[in-house]
C-alpha cells in the first residue's frame, strides 16, 4: 500500500509512541487523524509540526465510555488505515482486581478497538485497507502483575486473527505488533527500566524507530495479514511462572 493520500486514524496519537507513528505516516504523505483523550495540547503541538499540517485533524474521545469509539469513527469519515494504539494499564494481580477497573480495561483495550475494526470493515467503498493493533509481549505468557490488562490484550490478538481470516477476500488486512519495553512508564522516566531489561535477551529497550517501522511495514505490506509481530528483544521467549 502506498500511503500517499490515504487517511490514517491513530488512536492515542498525541504523545509517546502514538506521536512517533503519526509523524512517520505524515512523512509518508498520508492524511492523519490524531485521536486523543486528555492530551489535546500535545495533539495540537504535534499536528502543527507535521508537513502539510492543514491535511491532518484531531478528534477527542474517551474510550472508557461505551460508544465513544463509534462516535469518533463517524466523525473521522473515510479511514484507509487504522492504528489501534490507545490503551489502559493498571498494574494489578487478577485475584485482587475489582469489577469497575476490569470493565474499564476491557472497554479501552478491547471493546473500543473492536468497535473501530468493525466500523472500518463496514466501509464498503474501500478497495484496500489495513489495521495494525498495538498489543504487548504479555501475550507470551501470563505475568504475576499482568492482571486483566494482559487478558484484554490477548482478546484483541484473537480478534486481530479472526478479522484477518474473515475479511481477507475484501483486501482488508489485520495485523498487530506486540512490543516489549520501549519507553519507561509515565512518571518513571528516570528509572531506565533497570528491573525490566535483565529479563530481555538483548538486554536493551526496543528502539522507538524500530517499533514505528514495524507498524508501517505491516500497514503497507500487501501480503501481510493475521500476523502478530513480537518486537521485544526476545522477552516473549521466557514462559513466566
Amino acid at each position: 500500500m502506498n500511503f500517499t493520500g490515504k487517511r490514517v486514524l491513530v488512536t492515542g496519537g498525541a504523545r509517546r509512541i502514538g506521536a512517533a507513528i503519526v509523524r512517520e505516516f505524515a512523512q509518508a504523505d498520508a492524511e492523519v487523524i490524531v485521536h486523543c483523550r486528555a492530551s489535546c495540547k500535545d495533539a495540537e503541538t504535534l499536528v502543527a509540526s507535521l508537513p502539510h499540517r492543514e491535511r491532518h485533524q484531531i478528534l477527542v474521545a474517551d474510550f472508557a465510555r461505551p460508544g465513544a469509539a463509534a462516535e469518533l469513527f463517524r466523525q473521522a469519515g473515510r479511514v484507509d488505515v487504522l492504528i489501534n494504539n490507545a490503551s489502559l494499564y493498571h498494574r494489578s494481580r487478577l485475584a485482587e482486581g475489582d469489577e469497575a477497573d476490569d470493565r474499564e480495561h476491557f472497554e479501552v483495550n478491547f471493546w473500543s478497538p473492536l468497535a473501530l475494526m468493525r466500523l472500518f470493515a463496514a466501509q464498503t467503498s474501500l478497495a484496500e485497507g489495513a489495521v495494525v493493533n498495538l498489543l504487548d509481549q504479555e501475550l507470551g505468557g501470563p505475568s504475576p502483575s499482568g492482571g486483566v490488562y494482559a487478558i484484554s490484550r490477548r482478546a484483541l490478538a484473537d480478534a486481530t486473527r479472526a478479522m484477518a481470516r474473515e475479511l481477507g477476500a475484501r483486501n482488508l488486512r489485520f495485523n498487530a505488533v506486540a512490543p516489549g519495553p520501549v519507553l519507561p512508564p509515565v512518571g518513571l522516566e528516570s528509572s531506565r527500566m533497570v528491573k525490566t531489561l535483565p529479563s530481555v535477551p538483548l538486554h536493551r529497550p526496543v528502539k522507538v524507530k524500530d517499533l514505528v517501522d514495524a507498524v508501517l511495514f505491516l500497514a503497507g505490506n500487501d501480503s501481510a495479514t493475521g500476523e502478530i509481530m513480537y518486537l521485544d528483544g526476545g522477552q516473549h521467549l521466557f514462559i513466566r511462572e
